[in-house]
């Protein structure tokens, strides 16, 4: 696995290193050693599976607040995603900062999310799964959202949007009083 350091610090895209042979491919996605070495020492409590049938689908942008703060490391599995995180962290540096990066299926990429960024993504096929760890549970009443729009990130998502959750609409702008988590 390769670890490269994003302009928002904790966060990583990992490359994965796929061995082929006659038989296909073979993959590591996940290995403890490998991992410390970002300094990573949670344990994945919860993985989720998303399904999304529609070119364009928008969900996010999610995040848990404190003390179910959770440290997420997702990998697209079927497909292609625009995948997008916001630093949501106090007092950081990059607060309010965006990256995106292109997850396929191909590529092989994940994206490790740490505590206290929010999370989103568009999906750029039809029928696109991701795969996401978690290393805390989800709890209803700590579930919180950005709106996915908000000109005070400024995101530039690829496509129109085809289809999005009521919920994820209905996220609120933030305002000069949000102060993060």
């Amino acid at each position: 696995m390769k670890f490269e350091t994003t302009l928002l610090k904790g966060s990583y895209i990992i490359s994965l290193n796929p061995f082929y042979d006659n038989r296909g491919g073979f993959v590591r996605t996940f290995c403890k050693k490998e991992f410390e070495t970002i300094n990573h020492t949670k344990e994945f409590v919860q993985l989720n599976q998303s399904y999304n049938t529609k070119k364009g689908t928008i969900r996010g942008m999610h995040y848990q607040v404190r003390p179910f703060s959770e440290i997420k490391l997702v990998r697209c599995i079927r497909g292609s995603v625009y995948d997008v995180i916001i630093d949501i962290r106090e007092g950081s540096p990059t607060f309010l900062q965006h990256i995106s990066v292109e997850l396929t299926a191909e590529n092989k990429r994940m994206l490790y999310i740490p505590e206290g960024f929010a999370h989103g993504f568009q999906t750029l096929e039809d029928n696109t799964e991701l795969v996401y760890h978690h290393t805390e549970y989800y709890y209803k009443d700590a579930d919180a959202g950005l709106n996915y729009l908000d000109p005070a990130f400024n995101i530039k998502w690829p496509l129109p949007v085809s289809v999005i959750s009521e919920k994820d609409q209905e996220n609120k702008l933030i305002t000069n009083t949000f102060k993060g988590i």
